[in-house]
């Protein structure tokens, strides 16, 4: 049997899409999404290529669940927001966009910023992704 092809975000993890890390361990990495709902919105992705939750190992399930809220502390501090949502969705009916198992941190600022339906994003500028993402990863560290 053949490998899957990968994932987009397999290509982020391997370094080969850039990106805005703003965390990664052994199997975890995590980087700020390119079409946010609001700043500081973060995506949390296991390394393991897995479509759906169910289909994830325990193993990264559990490193998952370890860093989830931590880099969440980190997101919101960042941003400056209180309120958040995190976001998984498991399955075209449900939403999920890339077949590669991942969460949503999305801070809700007093502004409206963040997740409101209908669902509105928009583009992450480059350069406000390099500050964010660094600023998150010294607040990490």
């Amino acid at each position: 049997m053949s490998e899957p092809e990968p994932s987009i975000f397999t290509l982020i993890i391997r370094g080969e899409i850039p990106c805005h890390k703003v965390y990664e361990d052994e199997h975890v990495f995590a980087f700020l999404d390119i079409n946010p709902f609001s700043p500081g919105h973060t995506l949390v992705v296991p390394k393991e290529q897995a479509i759906t939750l169910d289909a994830l190992s325990d193993e990264s399930s559990a490193a998952i669940g370890r860093v989830l809220p931590r880099i969440s502390q980190a997101v919101l501090a960042v941003s400056g927001t209180v309120d958040f949502n995190v976001l998984q969705n498991n399955g075209e009916a449900a939403f999920q966009s890339v077949s590669h198992v991942h969460f949503h941190i999305i801070p809700k600022s007093e502004d409206g910023s963040g997740l409101a339906w209908p669902f509105k994003s928009t583009q992450l500028d480059p350069d406000e992704g390099a500050r964010m993402a660094e600023q998150i990863r010294n607040y990490l560290e």
